[in-house]
């Protein structure tokens, strides 16, 4: 499965990097040298290394359920070209999500980040797209319907980037889930009424 190659491929580039500080300096994002000195490869590269093992077994964690959910309907509808709409899907949320990063930190040499959360997000909120029924748990204890779950981590993620205290790119966040969702809606429409049938049938009690 493409999910098991991606998670091993990022394990064991993040894993490598960890007490290699020139390396990661070479591969984690840095906006500064993506415009001044077109290391654009920086944009992918960023995507599949993390600061530290908590940060990796988070990431990775999430990717492991909900990247088999996509591959699964992926495969499912469009064939053996599901898997390169996966990878496609991954490595577009990845790059696009730091996008806005680059742009507004441009000329700022000191500002790097690093790690999977842009392609995480993208693939969780398109598995919501598909199924916002299905419970997500916070932490195995506090369990919400796919589609609350989304909504309060957007809100969530936009009010910790606002306040900007913890070193964490959550706007990167925001902008995979978008991807996420536009990405599925442009390769297979009717998704859309997929989510609206699904959603519906939800009652609180």
């Amino acid at each position: 499965m493409i999910t098991y190659w991606l998670i091993g491929i990022t394990v064991l580039l993040s894993w490598y990097s960890f007490d290699k500080p020139a390396l990661l300096g070479k591969l984690l994002l840095n906006p500064y040298s993506v415009q001044h000195h077109k290391q654009y490869y920086r944009l992918v590269t960023s995507g599949f290394v993390h600061a530290n093992f908590p940060h990796l077994l988070w990431n990775m964690f999430s990717f492991f359920f909900f990247g088999r959910v996509i591959e699964f309907y992926f495969n499912y509808i469009f064939g053996a070209v599901g898997n390169v709409l996966f990878v496609l899907l991954y490595l577009a949320a990845i790059i696009l999500s730091d996008l806005p990063s680059v742009i507004k930190h441009k000329n700022n040499s000191r500002y790097n980040s690093l790690g999977a959360s842009g392609g995480v997000s993208a693939v969780i909120f398109a598995a919501i797209l598909f199924q916002p029924l299905e419970k997500i748990c916070l932490y195995g204890v506090l369990c919400f319907p796919g589609f609350l779950f989304g909504i309060a981590y957007l809100i969530g993620s936009y009010y910790y980037a606002k306040r900007g205290k913890d070193n964490i790119n959550h706007m990167a966040h925001i902008y995979g889930a978008v991807v996420g969702m536009v990405f599925c809606i442009m390769v297979y429409p009717r998704v859309i009424n997929i989510f609206i049938d699904q959603v519906k049938t939800w009652t609180l009690f």
